[in-house]
């Protein structure tokens, strides 16, 4: 993003939200949304350095008013960190990849290794790419500013399988917590390791939907103590991505350091800001599949409204999709949204 989007965002963060009449929104775009937006395949858009700078860069130029995040995502959807423990990962053309389990019990967690995120799985890859495109990013006036990773239950779950993890949460305790702190560790060097080749990161962002099937005993026990480990390296934006249900959690993300929230669509804005005691800046929540992918333009624009109407005056939001940029977003949908929060927007759209 550019400095004056770093700027805004450091702004907004902690619960202060954008100011009153701001045009800007943000969203997470990732592999799922800019290829098929860019017109290439998901397979080329991870094959091939060229093609996955073009879409990001199409998507910067079109949208100027929007900030995207992390921005530039060097990533290879959930096969990204998962690859540097052994699985085995599976691309197709047009399917998302997948990373297959490496354990067939958890008792198998002491034959993990610990991975080097330099040398190990496609972690080298992501590096290279953003090594690559950080001079082009620079000349088109875009920084990198996240470290970004998928949070440590959500590997967990890549890495025994997300019904056998949850099992084992409750089964085998001392075992998962020894599964998390191999993950954490691993992830702890991952983000350090990013920090140390790009010094304009001065973010953290964690995606992380498995918090969001657990009940609050179990996060406190076996997600919020990694959480802070991996949310206490001084950064100005701490962004995390839950669209699972928060409601068991939501209340506890400030005191993992935690200023800026990507929820789903199951608790309200407001829902969310008592349960944080406005500590938290949300990044949501107009329904991405069901509206902002499926509507007609006139329709995503009248929900952008009616929840800029509703926050008028009471800050603690940055208007996005609730999650991350669906596939099938149209250009057309996405410009109805930013268009929807231009301060002349009710003006205009009263002389039409």
């Amino acid at each position: 993003m550019t400095n004056t989007q770093w700027d805004l965002l450091c702004s907004a963060v902690g619960g202060r939200g954008l100011p009153q009449g701001s045009p800007a929104a943000a969203f997470i775009i990732d592999s799922p949304w800019l290829p098929g937006w860019a017109g290439i395949s998901i397979l080329d858009y991870f094959a091939h350095d060229e093609l996955w700078f073009e879409a990001n860069r199409k998507a910067v130029e079109t949208f100027p008013d929007a900030i995207f995040l992390p921005g530039f995502w060097g990533e290879y959807g959930m096969c990204t960190e998962p690859s540097a423990f052994g699985a085995r990962c599976s691309f197709s053309e047009k399917d998302f990849p997948f990373a297959h389990p490496v354990m067939t019990s958890i008792e198998e967690v002491d034959r993990l290794p610990d991975p080097d995120p330099a040398s190990d799985g496609l972690l080298p890859f992501v590096l290279k790419r953003l090594e690559w495109a950080k001079p082009r990013m620079e000349a088109i006036g875009q920084r990198i500013r996240f470290s970004v990773s998928r949070g440590p239950l959500n590997v967990a779950s890549f890495l025994l399988g997300t019904t056998e993890f949850l099992v084992a949460l409750r089964t085998e305790p001392e075992l998962s917590h020894k599964l998390l702190r191999k993950v954490t560790d691993f992830l702890l060097r991952w983000h350090s390791l990013q920090r140390e080749r790009f010094p304009s990161i001065d973010g953290i962002m964690l995606l992380d939907d498995i918090v969001g099937f657990l009940g609050e005993e179990d996060f406190l026990e076996f997600g919020l103590p990694y959480l802070t480990e991996l949310y206490a390296p001084k950064a100005s934006v701490k962004f995390f991505h839950n669209d699972a249900d928060c409601l068991s959690s939501a209340k506890h993300y400030p005191a993992a350091g935690i200023n800026l929230y990507n929820p789903g669509i199951q608790r309200s804005i407001d829902e969310i800001l008592d349960l944080s005691e406005g500590r938290l800046t949300v990044l949501g929540s107009v329904p991405p599949r069901d509206v902002l992918a499926a509507l007609p333009p006139e329709e995503v624009a009248k929900a952008v409204r009616a929840q800029a109407a509703a926050r008028a005056g009471r800050g603690g939001l940055i208007p996005s999709c609730a999650g991350g940029m669906p596939p099938g977003v149209s250009t057309e949908n996405l410009r109805a949204f930013l268009d929807a929060l231009a301060p002349d927007a009710d003006s205009r759209r009263k002389a039409t």
